[in-house]
């Protein structure tokens, strides 16, 4: 078997210039492979659908960053770009066991079905209301609408707003925030400093609904804090952040991801305008062929964890290569690479985590894109790319699928 993290290593390009191609040379490396983050940090990623499954739940691959050889021996520098995402404060992110469990469940109980469904009126309105505004003050040139600013990125954040009770005031600063935390071309003079803020604001949500609560997630966590759940403040505000980074983003990127593959792909668009196909198999299928997380980061080995032929030794990093499990042929079959609303796979994907560890918010996430991308259509069944597929640009965010924009003439 092959151990050590010594050997050739695919870099993981931080301004993510062609995703596809970077997916498909992981999965080609086997179930297991070895990598480097931008910055150079070595890590493990695992690429095959089976295989993440079984890491997934394995119980010697812990969230502790201080099982980390790397960060135990000082490698990992403070103002490294991805600290944020591989260390964002004690959260069920970060925990596992019975810790883990406790945060998770009353993160879940927050939203729950029921609860997730009375949000449907909440989110048709926002969906309405943004699509009455168009093409607003985004149009790009020539009649061309960048829909990810006028609509598939305003749509979430309201939502995500909505439901952990942060002010529409601080929307717009939580914007340029995060836009550094997720990036890998965050200078590193402001990582830290980015940070600090987010989580103040975080706090400051915090204060105002302890002084004031209503019905929201932050208010409920207060509660069970104060119930006799244990939850500390710190925890809180981890929680906070997680959630608002985890429900805007994911959520954006399935909508624009969505529009570009409908777009691209003239049949399957037939397919679901006339009825022949649900829109809930667009969003499945898009989670499955486009997901919005290409990797989550990141997992670290208590003792050496065979994969294959190879082994990930205790105290190296594990990383979760959704872009690339998404099209694994052993799970998808030969035409996994190819988007087809008919698959009868395309529900069996983990693009939303798996086991103990499925995100909570992929009730909401699914609920937003399966009102918001009808109703899109409804309006305008002739929306088109404006500019050819080839020349849409990630941003550079090694962990989400995301664009800089989605330039598009909304043909009525």
């Amino acid at each position: 078997m092959t151990t050590g993290i010594e050997e050739t290593r695919i870099a993981l390009d931080a301004l993510v210039t062609d995703l596809e191609g970077e997916s498909a040379r992981l999965r080609e490396a086997g179930p297991l492979a070895a990598v480097e983050l931008p910055g150079g940090v070595p890590v493990w990623a695992v690429t095959h659908h089976a295989e993440a499954k079984a890491l997934l739940t394995d119980p010697r691959l812990v969230k502790d960053i201080n099982v980390w050889g790397a960060w135990q021996r000082g490698e990992i520098p403070a103002d490294w770009p991805l600290i944020g995402l591989a260390n964002p404060g004690r959260s069920m992110l970060t925990v596992d066991g019975a810790d883990h469990r406790r945060m998770r469940t009353l993160v879940a109980q927050a939203l729950t079905p029921r609860r997730v469904e009375r949000m449907r009126e909440r989110i048709t309105e926002l969906t309405e209301g943004l699509l009455d505004d168009l093409p607003g003050d985004v149009t790009l040139s020539g009649g061309v609408v960048d829909l990810k600013a006028a609509f598939a990125y305003p749509l979430p954040m309201y939502v995500i707003a909505d439901l952990m009770g942060i002010e529409e005031s601080k929307l717009p600063r939580l914007k340029e925030l995060f836009e550094k935390f997720f990036s890998t071309q965050t200078p590193p003079a402001e990582v830290v400093a980015t940070l600090t803020e987010l989580a103040g604001i975080m706090a400051q949500t915090l204060a105002a609904k302890r002084a004031e609560p209503g019905d929201d997630l932050t208010s409920a966590l207060i509660l069970a804090s104060e119930n006799g759940d244990h939850l500390t403040d710190q925890e809180i505000v981890s929680t906070l952040q997680l959630m608002v980074a985890a429900g805007h983003e994911t959520t954006i990127s399935l909508i624009v991801n969505a529009v570009v593959n409908l777009s691209t792909h003239p049949d399957q668009r037939a397919l679901v305008l006339s009825g022949a196909v649900d829109w809930s198999a667009v969003v499945e299928e898009t989670l499955r062929h486009s997901t919005p997380t290409s990797h989550v980061l990141i997992r670290f080995a208590t003792e050496d964890v065979p994969v294959g032929d190879r082994v990930i030794p205790a105290g190296d990093a594990l990383i979760v290569s959704y872009g690339a499990i998404g099209r694994d042929e052993q799970a998808h079959g030969p035409t996994a690479g190819d988007f087809d609303i008919t698959r009868e796979t395309r529900s069996r994907h983990i693009s939303f985590g798996h086991g103990p560890h499925v995100c909570p918010g992929a009730a909401l996430s699914r609920l937003e894109a399966s009102v918001a991308l009808p109703a899109l259509y409804e309006r305008f069944p002739g929306l088109d790319l404006a500019v050819p597929a080839s020349e849409l640009r990630n941003k550079p965010v090694v962990t989400q699928n995301d664009l800089f924009e989605l330039p598009v003439r909304l043909t009525p």
